[in-house]
């Protein structure tokens, strides 16, 4: 007997294009709603993803190993809590904006088909997340999950698909693949009927969503450095640190990823950082740690990656403190062969020493160059001198003040739009700086009326017809000036 044996990724394609057939004719009815209509199925949506806000954290725990359930708990809420408390009173679709005076006014237009991929650092909230922006916009969303997160995602979809089913919508305006491969992802992202991509992930899958002749919104790595500068309140600004460094384990691509301060204070802050359960590691054990912290191919250790900072210290085959919360390395320097240096999503974290503000500026800016260009990063101060400074300067999208990065870039901790997508802009590679929402996935019509005559904007131009001979008021230089005037009036 001959058992047929399918191949894995030509079922994904097949899927995928499944997908896009069904995702399209439920965006049909969708598309056709009006605004309170929509409204009604986000508020549903987000209050069942509230309610299974425990489950699914420990399920995408249990599945993945990263990070800490509680800490889900509280990405779960703000993906469906916050953010739809964000984005309820949002006008979406139908006439958005009217100014009567002006005469015009602009209409909200879905961009239809989204493609979102999720990452398996935040699937659930991600996967919520991405699912309310996009019903809010009024379009259909199909995601690709990692991998490595597929259940729990899968789960998630299910739960958004029936609140749909029971509110007489059609349960595919939210689809995902079962079986997801790059050959599916591929077939979703290239797919002709597809108009958008929402890409979360490496930089391997954020170059293939822009690589594929679709329009993406896709964000860079973070690697955002904290700086304490000598004016701050060095124990809170420690706090805030550690905090966010250690909520689920650092998988926030927004949390710090190194400190740079002055040496005015260093002994301050290290002793600080070790009051708080930080620990500097010796020479010897930090070089241990930095062979391992990368994989080979010079991308960040997924096998660390959300881990315990006794988890990675057994991995490197190190001892530390009973208690330890984070492991710092001290460095110098930065690039692409110095680990401390670089995007880690762990509780890892480099720490560099410079002579004043300036130079730690200018050490922030090479390592921001180096990897996270446009993501985020930390200032701690008290001098609003030095701050807007940073802010002027840093090649970032979001610079934080006095806060924990990882909450605070997000628009947990701050007045930032609340967001699991975080644009890098034009230095990142991304097409936009924005914390993305519901507006980054519509069109804007623009119905504007005439409020002036071809005759009235001709007025007081020299018709073409008189010449400066027979004109016997504008003769000469005087004609020759008038017409360099109004060239530059024009623009030329």
């Amino acid at each position: 007997m001959t058992v047929e044996v399918f191949d894995r990724d030509l079922l994904s394609i097949q899927e995928a294009r499944n997908l896009v057939q069904r995702a399209s004719a439920a965006h049909e009815i969708y598309r056709a709603l009006e605004q309170s209509e929509v409204d009604r199925a986000v508020a549903a949506v987000a209050a069942a993803c509230e309610a299974e806000a425990v489950r699914l954290a420990k399920m995408a725990n249990e599945e993945t190993g990263f990070g800490r359930w509680p800490d889900k708990v509280l990405k779960n809420l703000f993906a469906s809590r916050h953010v739809y408390n964000h984005i309820k009173d949002m006008k979406t679709v139908g006439i958005i904006r009217e100014d009567k005076v002006q005469r015009f006014f602009e209409v909200g237009v879905p961009v239809g088909l989204v493609t979102a991929l999720i990452p398996s650092t935040n699937p659930t909230s991600t996967t919520i997340f991405k699912a309310l922006i996009s019903l809010k916009a009024g379009c259909a969303v199909i995601f690709s999950p990692h991998p490595g997160a597929r259940n729990c995602i899968l789960e998630t979809v299910a739960i958004i698909r029936g609140v749909l089913n029971g509110l007489g919508l059609p349960a595919d305006l939210v689809t995902s693949l079962t079986n997801p491969t790059k050959e599916g992802t591929d077939t979703l992202m290239r797919h002709p009927r597809m108009n958008l991509i929402l890409a979360t992930g490496g930089n391997a899958m954020v170059h293939a969503a822009y690589s594929s002749g679709t329009p993406a919104i896709g964000v860079g790595p973070g690697n955002g450095p904290a700086y304490i500068e000598k004016s701050a309140d060095i124990p809170l600004a420690v706090k805030r640190i550690m905090d966010s460094k250690t909520f689920d384990n650092g998988t926030i691509c927004a949390s710090e990823q190194s400190i740079v301060t002055e040496t005015s204070i260093r002994k301050e802050v290290m002793d600080e950082v070790g009051r708080q359960g930080g620990y500097f590691l010796p020479p010897g054990d930090s070089e241990r740690l930095e062979r391992i912290l990368m994989g080979p191919g010079g991308t960040m250790n997924a096998r660390l990656v959300g881990r315990t900072a006794d988890y990675i210290a057994k991995a490197a085959g190190i001892t530390i403190p009973a208690g330890t919360r984070v492991i710092l390395g001290q460095e110098t320097r930065v690039g692409e062969k110095f680990p401390y240096s670089r995007e880690k999503l762990m509780p890892v974290l480099g720490f560099y020493v410079e002579d004043n503000w300036e130079k730690a500026c200018l050490k922030c800016i090479e390592i921001l160059s180096l990897e996270g260009a446009g993501h985020t990063m930390t200032i701690h101060s008290q001098d609003e001198k030095v701050i807007r400074e940073f802010g002027l300067k840093k090649p970032v999208s979001r610079l934080i003040v006095n806060a924990p990065a990882a909450l605070a870039a997000i628009g947990a901790a701050s007045a930032l739009a609340p967001s699991l997508t975080l644009g890098c802009g034009a230095i990142g590679h991304n097409s936009t700086s924005d914390n993305v929402g519901p507006l980054n996935l519509i069109n804007i019509r623009r119905v504007a009326y005439g409020l002036k005559e071809l005759d009235e904007l001709k007025a007081g131009l020299p018709d073409e017809n008189v010449s400066a001979a027979s004109n016997p008021a504008i003769s000469g230089d005087a004609f020759d000036l008038l017409v360099r005037k109004v060239m530059e009036r024009l623009g030329y």
